[in-house]
């Protein structure tokens, strides 16, 4: 008898920490606060784009592998209906041929520039996936309690808000906010590509284009496992008529 009633209070308790775990996330995805913060950053991304939409401007990538220059390049870029960029590439060259006797050492030579090139442009396009963020990505988070708030290091009146699982399971994403300007001002991300050992990591800042939208400023993107870095400068926005 003993023993069977230690049973249901043990089945109880059970069942009273499995109800428990159930509402805590709809707690956390209700806090009020992080409500108000994620509407306020949610509003910003949303005027920001529709504006930024009006200018074109010129981004140049600087790859490096393992701290040696690789590669360097020039885009116009502009939003496109999706409010992704779309890059046109502005002067692009073709290479001479080598001499016949060359060719072979050539050859090992082009194989490796494709490889950290295809490498280049996967993880691009994953950051692509984070930069501009998408405020239904993030509201998703919020509503399966995957943002915590706190205070920006170093930035009185700033504040940053800290998503987990955005794209990616394990990922993270951190926006720094500032809400006098109503813009973002920092941008960072710990993501992979297949796999999590294959790391990807993005630090981007942000600027104000003079009497316009916000915008990123320069982005610094990490492969992890090939040394491989890209860094990205957008400059020259110009209001399109």
């Amino acid at each position: 008898m003993r023993e069977d009633v230690c049973h249901i209070r043990i089945l109880g308790a059970a069942s009273l920490l499995a109800i428990g775990a159930a509402f805590a996330l709809p707690l956390m995805a209700q806090n009020p606060e992080v409500q108000q913060k994620v509407a306020e950053i949610k509003a910003a991304i949303t005027a920001n784009k529709q504006a930024l939409a009006q200018y074109t401007w010129t981004e140049q990538d600087t790859i490096s592998l393992k701290g040696e220059q690789k590669k360097q390049e020039s885009f116009q870029v502009r939003l496109g209906p999706d409010g992704k960029p779309q890059k046109t590439p502005m002067n692009p060259q073709a290479a001479p041929a080598p001499p016949s006797g060359r060719r072979l050492k050539q050859h090992i030579v082009e194989k490796k520039k494709e490889e950290y090139k295809d490498y280049a442009d996967q993880i691009k396009a994953l950051i692509q996936q984070y930069l501009p963020p998408d405020k239904e990505k993030i509201e998703q988070a919020r509503q399966s309690g995957n943002i915590s708030l706190g205070t920006a290091s170093g930035a009185p009146g700033q504040y940053q808000l800290v998503i987990s699982n955005y794209l990616k399971p394990g990922d993270k994403m951190t926006l720094v906010f500032d809400p006098t300007q109503k813009a973002l001002v920092r941008l960072s991300v710990a993501s992979y590509l297949t796999d999590p050992s294959d790391a990807v990591n993005v630090d981007a800042e942000f600027s104000r284009i003079p009497g316009g939208p916000n915008h990123v400023s320069g982005e610094t993107i990490n492969g992890v496992s090939k040394q491989l870095t890209i860094a990205v400068q957008n400059s020259n926005y110009q209001k399109m008529s």
